[in-house]
C-alpha cells in the first residue's frame, strides 16, 4: 500500500512525531510505501512530494514545526480543486491519505472522504478546540510556554508597579488562556466564551494594587468586552475566512491605564507559542496518535480521526470532530474565577 501524509494549517509542536511514527510502524511493521506532501492541502492539489521513508523521519522526534511544510490552502474554494486533488492521488498511486490538522484540515479531509477517497484523520491544534479527544498534541506546549511568559511577567510587574498583561492565542476557545492563567497565577483571564465587563476588570487590578502586589492578565486574542467588538489586525481574511485578530491587549492596557492612573503595559506572545520543542506529554500523545492513525490506516477505517478519550486511543468519524467547536464551559471558567483580583 501507499500512503500519502500531509500536515495543513498551523505549524504545532509534536507534529514531527507523528510523521515520525506513522513512518516508522508503517515501514517496519506493515511494508507500507509512504510520499510525505508539501505544505499541507497545496501539496495534493498541486501534486507537490517529498520522499517519506524511515531515514527522513530520524531525529525528527524533539523538533518543533513540521517537516513536510503547512500552509492554509483551502482547495474547497479553489474551482474543481477536490477533483484535482483526487486526480493527482490516482497519478501518484497513493491508496491512503493521512491528513494531519484543525479543523479547517480535517474538514477538506472529511469532503474528500465524502468523495469516495481513503482519509485518516489525526487532530493538531494548539488551541485544543477539536471536539470529539480530550487533548490536542501542542496545547500542553503552548501552555507551558505561556505559564513560564506569565512567571517572568510577575518579577518585572512587581519590580516596577505596573499593570502587565499577556495576550494569548485563542480565536473562539480560551483553553490556552484558561490553563496559562491559572498555571501562572494570573489575577484575572479573559476568554472568548465570556464576554468581559471593562468595569470588572478594573475592579480586580484595583483590589491588587490595595493588596501591595501588581496585577498580572492574561487575556485571549479572541476576548471582547460586553459592549464591544472583536479587535482585529484588519479585513482581510484567511483562505477559510478567518480574520486576523491583533491588538485586545494592547486596547486592555490603554483603557486600564487611563481609569485607574496606572502604567499598563502587554506581551503578546504570538507564534512563540506554536514554536520549538514540544513537551514530553505531547511528544508521546503525538506518536500514539501516529501509530494508532497507522494501524486505522491497515484496518481500513477510512473516514475516521484518531482520538484521546481518557488515557485510551479510539477512533472517531472526521465529521465528529469538527462539526462543532470544543469550548470551555463556564464552570471551568468560574473555577479560575475565584483567583481573580
Amino acid at each position: 500500500m501507499r500512503v500519502g501524509v500531509l500536515t495543513g494549517g498551523g505549524d504545532c509542536p509534536g507534529l514531527n512525531a507523528v510523521i515520525r511514527a506513522v513512518v516508522r510502524r508503517g515501514v517496519a511493521e506493515y511494508g507500507y510505501d509512504f510520499v510525505g506532501f508539501r505544505d499541507g492541502w497545496k501539496g495534493p492539489l498541486e501534486g507537490l512530494t517529498v520522499p517519506l521513508d524511515i531515514p527522513a523521519v530520524r531525529g525528527i522526534l524533539p523538533r518543533g514545526g513540521t517537516i513536510l511544510g503547512s500552509s492554509r490552502t483551502n482547495p474547497i474554494k479553489v474551482e474543481g480543486g477536490i477533483e484535482q486533488i483526487e486526480r493527482n492521488l490516482e497519478d501518484l498511486g497513493i491508496d491512503a491519505l493521512i491528513a494531519i490538522g484543525g479543523e479547517d484540515t480535517l474538514g477538506v479531509a472529511t469532503k474528500l472522504t465524502e468523495h469516495g477517497f481513503h482519509v485518516i484523520g489525526v487532530p493538531k491544534t494548539i488551541d485544543n478546540d477539536l471536539s470529539a479527544t480530550d487533548y490536542t498534541f501542542g496545547f500542553d506546549t503552548a501552555v507551558t510556554v505561556a505559564s513560564e511568559a506569565i512567571d517572568r511577567l510577575h518579577t518585572t510587574a512587581e519590580s516596577h508597579h505596573r499593570i502587565l498583561i499577556c495576550e494569548v492565542m485563542g480565536r473562539h476557545a480560551g483553553w490556552i488562556a484558561l490553563h496559562s492563567g491559572m498555571a501562572g497565577g494570573a489575577n484575572g483571564i479573559l476568554i472568548p466564551e465570556v464576554p468581559f465587563d471593562l468595569g470588572e476588570v478594573i475592579g480586580w487590578v484595583d483590589s491588587r494594587f490595595k493588596a501591595s502586589y501588581a496585577p498580572i492578565l492574561c487575556v485571549a486574542e479572541g476576548a471582547l468586552p460586553k459592549q464591544g467588538s472583536l479587535i482585529t489586525k484588519d479585513e482581510t481574511l484567511d483562505a477559510f475566512g478567518h480574520v486576523k485578530l491583533s491588538g485586545i491587549g494592547e486596547w486592555l492596557a490603554t483603557e486600564i491605564e487611563g481609569r485607574t492612573g496606572h502604567e499598563a503595559r502587554t506581551t503578546v506572545l504570538g507564534h512563540i507559542q506554536r514554536g520549538g520543542s514540544p513537551t514530553a506529554f505531547d511528544r508521546v500523545l503525538a506518536t500514539r496518535f501516529g501509530l494508532n492513525a497507522i494501524t486505522a490506516v491497515k484496518d481500513q477505517a477510512w473516514g475516521t480521526m484518531v482520538a484521546l478519550q481518557g488515557t485510551d486511543i479510539v477512533r472517531v468519524p472526521l465529521e465528529a470532530a469538527t462539526g462543532v467547536l470544543k469550548t470551555v464551559p463556564l464552570a471551568r471558567y468560574e473555577e479560575a474565577s475565584s483567583f481573580f483580583g
